[in-house]
């Protein structure tokens, strides 16, 4: 079968636009780039859209959302005075041209310095939390304030109700203190409290406002083209180069640097971990709370990271393996020091499949975690998912499992041609999955290797994040009657993508790097012919989840392609499964609804429902307290319910005791990893399920 170098990851548009984008766009360069995301989008997605005026109406309304969600800064006359635009933004991205981009920017850079003054000028003065008052605050309402007497209004009750939860957990803490006549505690007055609470506000919102502020023409160029790339479907983005490179980070769990997670804040870039076994962890000097001042590239001028946005830092800290980096560091006895680091490939183990087994009443079942269809697309014979399956299996089966789960939880897709490979591991050979191209008929992807590397019970863990490529497998499973699926239902992107190089493609009309578009090509379908597309894969036993009622997944975002049919692929059910899965599933439902920790999740989940369609908030602190204080008991109650789950014994297998001999630090990680999961009762659940095959 040919490998398929395509793409299902479920990446969500929020998280896209908080990636590094440090690369530098001419004017020149903007215009060619502009058409050239017309022209792909138009010519190669799935389901291409026109642009013209009815695009260009609703892509004015777009950006303006995504530039000030939560409506905090425009008013309805800077709507007014950019709506001569609305007709022309389509002709303005054929042509290159920037005229709306740049104005309402331009209103929005002022605005924000108008409303940065008002926080000051509220939080000058202490609340009267006694009044009967609400915030009344709907996101998806259309309709912006009227005036800046309105918005200022809205300002002081959004800084009031921030105001409000810090003073009534400071005021939670201190009763506690008190009742248990904690001698060492320092009472406080409410004038204290509120005024703390206040000055902490402050710093919050001036530390928003210093990011607003930092948020240049490249990021809003980003933001401009994501806009555009995402009307055709949520899931086509625009990927400026340094982006398209932290993708493929995430897609490969390596990169070539030093090995350590930074954090920024107040200006300062500070050391908040380091990868165990990276460059970083080697060298030995570098630690968690160390602020790094400069960096320097080998014996080079050192730059000033001070004030630096933390991307633009990252930047200069990652580079080519075996290059050296020299940090000025400041460290917490304020001391400096010059620490050399030669960079390296830093693997992220994090990122990668690992496996335990569940020792439950002296029988064995293997557990398999898969944080997503990873695959080092740059690499040719590098690291991939498919691969570190089979090892996990193989390792599984030499001590003995009774049967498998394979948890997909949390698993956003990643490689095609992984999850193709994975699935033939638990069948003989046949389809796994069938994806459609624009205009085209359908194509059957298929396992053609005959013979199973794991033939016997199999349960497969999913919930509302598992998308794409998790939810091919889950569907060829349960098509098969191979596997038990458990959990709730899955997210519902059915759509595949590919990366175009606008480098490549565009080159003769600028030598300037433009970056990538991830676009949707294809489609997925079922093998037997029905599509998780808005549908999701539907567990066979469900699970009560905190957040099955919220409404999320693929059919809530805005663009979403729809759902549709087509015809089955031919496959026989796998035999000996079908009968085992059906009694299982009706013992499995029958332990949940008379388990009393899923009966409280149930309710916990209904409240969160509730809780999520609100849009009127209290800015009295009885009230607020009285609503705290029945959320703590409601907590409580979950957690006493928690310390009477009987916990399961995970153990590491044979192998992976022999992988973790010689490395200490790496065992503990594993071992820590091996009891968090002790009280997963989901987990208890999916060893149940193996129980009854």
């Amino acid at each position: 079968m040919k490998k398929i170098k395509y793409i299902l990851f479920f990446v969500p548009a929020a998280v896209l636009l908080t990636l590094a984008f440090c690369f530098k766009v001419t004017e020149k360069n903007e215009s060619v780039l502009s058409q050239a995301l017309v022209d792909v989008l138009e010519n190669y997605h799935y389901k291409p859209k026109q642009v013209n005026d009815d695009f260009s109406k609703e892509f004015f309304s777009l950006y303006i959302k995504r530039l000030d969600a939560g409506k905090r800064f425009f008013i309805e006359p800077n709507i007014v005075e950019l709506s001569e635009f609305q007709n022309d933004i389509d002709n303005q991205l054929r042509s290159g041209e920037y005229k709306y981009f740049d104005k309402v920017n331009e209103i929005h850079s002022k605005r924000v310095l108008i409303i940065e003054k008002w926080y000051e000028e509220i939080l000058s003065k202490p609340f009267d939390f006694k009044e009967k008052e609400f915030l009344v605050f709907n996101e998806d309402s259309s309709q912006y304030i009227s005036d800046d007497i309105q918005l200022k209004e809205f300002w002081r009750k959004y800084l009031k109700q921030q105001t409000l939860e810090k003073l009534a957990r400071k005021i939670s803490v201190q009763e506690k203190a008190e009742s248990r006549k904690d001698t060492v505690f320092k009472v406080k007055s409410y004038d204290t409290l509120e005024l703390e609470s206040r000055r902490e506000v402050v710093k919050t919102q001036k530390d928003w406002f210093t990011r607003l502020k930092k948020f240049d023409r490249q990021e809003k160029l980003s933001l401009y083209f994501n806009c555009l790339s995402e009307m055709f479907d949520p899931h086509t983005n625009y990927f400026p180069p340094k982006d398209k490179e932290n993708f493929d980070i995430r897609m490969s769990g390596k990169l070539e640097g030093i090995g350590a997670q930074l954090q920024e804040k107040d200006g300062l870039i500070r050391v908040v971990s380091i990868v165990p076994g990276s460059p970083s962890y080697k060298q030995g000097q570098l630690k968690p709370g160390y602020i790094i001042v400069k960096v320097a590239q080998g014996a080079g001028e050192p730059v000033d990271v001070t004030n630096m946005k933390i991307d633009d830092a990252i930047q200069l800290i990652r580079g080519k393996k075996g290059s050296e980096v020299r940090l000025t560091v400041k460290k917490p006895d304020e001391t400096f020091i010059v620490i050399p680091i030669i960079r390296d490939v830093v693997e992220m183990e994090d990122s990668y499949a690992k496996s335990a087994i569940v020792d439950f009443k002296g029988k064995k079942y293997g557990y398999i975690y898969l944080p997503s269809f990873y695959l080092d697309m740059n690499n040719r014979g590098g690291r991939s998912c498919a691969n570190d399956i089979k090892i996990e299996i193989e390792k599984l089966k030499k001590d003995d499992v009774k049967g498998i789960i394979l948890d997909l939880r949390d698993n956003g897709g990643g490689s095609l041609q992984d999850v193709v490979d994975i699935g033939g591991f638990f069948i003989d050979k046949g389809p796994i999955t069938q994806v459609k191209s624009r205009d085209r008929k359908p194509e059957i992807l298929s396992d053609n290797n005959s013979g199973m590397i794991w033939e016997g019970p199999l349960t497969i863990m999913v919930n509302e994040n598992s998308a794409s490529a998790s939810e091919i497998l889950a569907a060829a499973m349960q098509d098969y009657k191979r596997a038990l699926i458990i959990g709730s239902s899955t997210f519902g992107k059915g759509t595949v993508q590919r990366f175009i190089d606008l480098d490549d493609a565009f080159s003769a009309m600028s030598p300037e790097k433009m970056g990538s578009l991830k676009i949707t090509i294809q489609k997925f379908y079922r093998i037997d012919g029905t599509t998780t597309q808005q549908n999701g894969v539907i567990p066979d036993v469900i699970i009560p989840d905190r957040y099955q009622y919220i409404e999320y997944g693929e059919k809530e975002q805005d663009y979403s392609l729809q759902a549709d049919k087509i015809s089955n692929a031919i496959y026989k059910v796998v035999g000996g499964y079908a009968e085992q899965i059906e009694s299982a599933k009706e013992k499995s439902q029958k332990r949940i609804a008379a388990n009393p920790m899923f009966n409280e999740i149930e309710n916990m989940s209904r409240k969160i429902q509730k809780q999520n369609k609100k849009t009127s908030f209290t800015l009295n602190l009885k009230e607020y307290m009285d609503e705290m204080t029945q959320n703590e008991i409601d907590n409580k109650r979950y957690e006493e319910l928690t310390k009477k789950v009987e916990p399961i014994k995970l153990i590491n297998s044979r192998g992976d005791d022999k992988f973790f001999k010689d490395d200490s630090l790496k065992l503990r990680i594993k071992n820590d990893w091996n009891k968090s999961l002790e009280k997963d009762i989901y987990i208890h659940e999916a060893v149940n399920i193996l129980k009854e095959f």
